[in-house]
């Protein structure tokens, strides 16, 4: 039952992101200009040039006839060519698109690795020092802008010696043995990874909070605790299943926000991912690059919602999928 309910979410998905990659398309054809009015500008380059590409990639075309005849390239796995890399999209994105997972993968680890054990610990020290210390320090977390905050870090970093300033790698990277290069890795987003997931602690930190102080006063945790449990047994194995079920919802859309949430980050700490990537070929009105940068936001969301709701359906056995 659950295969089916999985394979009409990605039936469901497939009109869904035709209409976002639309309305994205119509958005950006209906801004001014394109990317070759930067060119008509440089005496060295003739009109029919321009002219001549204008009406290879249909430029000079309507807003529907270029959508339709991306849109037929993209299910073949043509994304398009890219203007501003002069390289097709799929290879610029091929590159981009493994450093945002990395980075992404690990700001989510810290994210829900730290949050939700901090969350449990302020519901079970309710108004104690140690749960106000932790309100505090989200409301700073959660106050600070994030660009604010690597700037922060990179000065800090600067003082202190020791952390990469920016990039993925070292200059000598390619020398390093394998657990070299892993290190060096490491260090290289240690940065831009704790920034980006200090918001996501400090917001999800205080959702689990509230959820664990919701259950703890439900009647069957007064019941496990009448029986005689330890407090271990009645917080862990009876109240952390049902405190997490309503966070295991935002799964979905704390996968897809990374994208966006670290694009300023990535742009501050030299990180060569997709967030300035996007960045960059909106502000070159790259059109087919954007495209594919938006159609890759928009199946992440999907992806990500549907994981949440699988794993929804794992944690909680009262969930049927009919």
């Amino acid at each position: 039952m659950l295969l089916v309910y999985i394979l009409k979410r990605i039936l469901i998905a497939i009109p869904l992101l035709i209409v976002m990659t639309l309305l994205t398309f119509i958005l950006i054809q209906k801004t001014p200009g394109n990317f070759f009015d930067t060119l008509k500008m440089n005496p060295q380059i003739r009109p029919e040039t321009i002219q001549r590409y204008e009406d290879m990639y249909r430029l000079n075309k309507g807003v529907v006839d270029q959508y339709w005849h991306w849109l037929k390239n993209m299910f073949k796995g043509e994304f398009g060519f890219s203007f501003h890399y002069n390289v097709p999209v799929v290879k610029v994105l091929a590159g981009r698109l493994w450093n945002t997972f990395i980075l992404s993968f690990v700001s989510m680890l810290l994210t829900w690795g730290i949050a939700i054990p901090l969350g449990i610990i302020a519901a079970v020290h309710r108004n104690k020092a140690i749960d106000k210390f932790l309100s505090l320090l989200c409301f700073v977390c959660l106050s600070v802008p994030s660009f604010l905050t690597a700037m922060l870090f990179l000065f800090l970093a600067s003082m202190i010696g020791g952390i990469p300033l920016g990039g993925m790698h070292s200059a000598h990277y390619e020398q390093l043995s394998p657990i070299a290069q892993f290190i060096d890795l490491l260090r290289h987003l240690f940065i831009p990874a704790v920034v980006i997931s200090l918001g996501s602690i400090a917001s999800l930190q205080r959702i689990m909070r509230g959820n664990f102080l919701d259950v703890l006063r439900q009647q069957y945790i007064l019941t496990a605790r009448a029986k005689g449990l330890p407090e271990n047994v009645v917080y862990y194995r009876h109240a952390l299943r049902n405190a997490i079920n309503p966070l295991i919802t935002l799964f979905g859309y704390s996968l897809s926000s990374l994208l966006g949430g670290a694009a300023l980050v990535e742009i501050i700490c030299n990180w060569p991912g997709l967030g300035s990537l996007m960045l960059t070929a909106v502000r070159a009105k790259d059109v087919y690059l954007v495209m594919a940068s938006m159609l890759m936001g928009g199946v992440m969301l999907l992806i990500g919602n549907l994981i949440s709701d699988v794993l929804l359906a794992c944690s909680d056995p009262r969930i049927k999928y009919e």
